[in-house]
């Protein structure tokens, strides 16, 4: 299983690159596999500035849908809409073409909330 030393992650198996105030976002080796093949990615938010843990949109597998949740609090500023017609990058390359927003931070302390590599590692038995 793939899981970056130089990412951060949540328990909703979503990764976070963090460059600045700016976070890319994606969900992790782990949940594509989970989730099967992904069909369909949906973000509407795109310009919004919402709360950690809300939706931020959905991905959308061939047998489930699953409700996407903001790492941390800011403005969804970019989406990967190279996804819009390909979204089989989230399976093929997860961490890096398959990422899905990027962030502006609103508040910085949050990035202290999230997972470490080995975190991670331990919350899904790697």
């Amino acid at each position: 299983m793939n899981i970056p030393a130089n990412l951060k992650y949540t328990k909703d198996h979503e990764w976070v690159k963090i460059e600045g105030d700016v976070a890319t976002v994606g969900i992790t080796d782990f949940a594509q596999k989970e989730l099967g093949d992904i069909v369909y990615v949906e973000v509407e938010t795109l310009d919004q500035t919402l709360d950690k843990d809300e939706v931020f949109g959905t991905v959308e597998a061939v047998k489930t849908v699953s409700d996407l949740f903001l790492p941390l609090s800011g403005e969804i500023i970019e989406f990967n809409d190279s996804l819009e017609t390909t979204p089989e990058k989230v399976n093929t390359d997860a961490y890096g073409e398959g990422w899905m927003v990027k962030v502006k931070i609103s508040n910085a302390s949050e990035v202290d909330e999230l997972l470490s590599d080995e975190q991670y590692k331990e919350l899904i038995g790697a």
